[in-house]
């Protein structure tokens, strides 16, 4: 005769089980731990201090002067100032920055003029090869604090 069988049932548990969740924190925390410094990476900025005194160069530094109307001069290391276009302009850069590493190479644009100009001259210059651009510009005059200038600022 056949015995009658017990047939187990089994408890429901209502418990969540936390560790697998910790598990998969703590391995999101370290990948966010090691690529958060990767991303901070893309640009360096050097930031203008309060009371910079110019900079004494050794080299005459290569100008690139951007006019109102966008016509680009361009002066080698105290040489004349010549009219280029933008391919003559990375050809002769590009070629005297590869000769002369050292060389400072400085920016300058019409404050009357578009901004477009001396972007497109900062690219040119990006793809012929310069490192390293400072931009140009005439010291202001000291204003008090409660003096407006003549564009309504403060």
């Amino acid at each position: 005769m056949p015995t009658p069988r017990r047939q187990k049932r089994y408890k429901l548990k209502s418990e969540i089980n936390v560790v697998p969740y910790i598990d998969v924190m703590l391995v999101l925390l370290i990948i966010f731990m090691v690529t958060t410094p990767m991303l901070n990476s893309s640009v360096d900025v050097q930031l203008p201090q309060a009371n910079a005194k110019s900079l004494q160069q050794k080299k005459n530094p290569v100008l690139v002067a951007v006019l109102q109307d966008g016509q680009m001069y361009l002066t080698l290391s105290g040489a004349r100032k010549e009219l280029v276009d933008e391919d003559t302009l990375k050809l002769k850069v590009g070629a005297f920055v590869r000769a002369n590493p050292e060389v400072s190479v400085l920016v300058g644009g019409d404050e009357r003029g578009s901004y477009g100009g001396v972007f497109k001259v900062l690219a040119d210059l990006q793809q012929a090869g310069v490192a390293k651009v400072g931009l140009m510009g005439q010291p202001g005059e000291p204003t008090g604090q409660d003096k407006s200038t003549s564009h309504g600022r403060k």
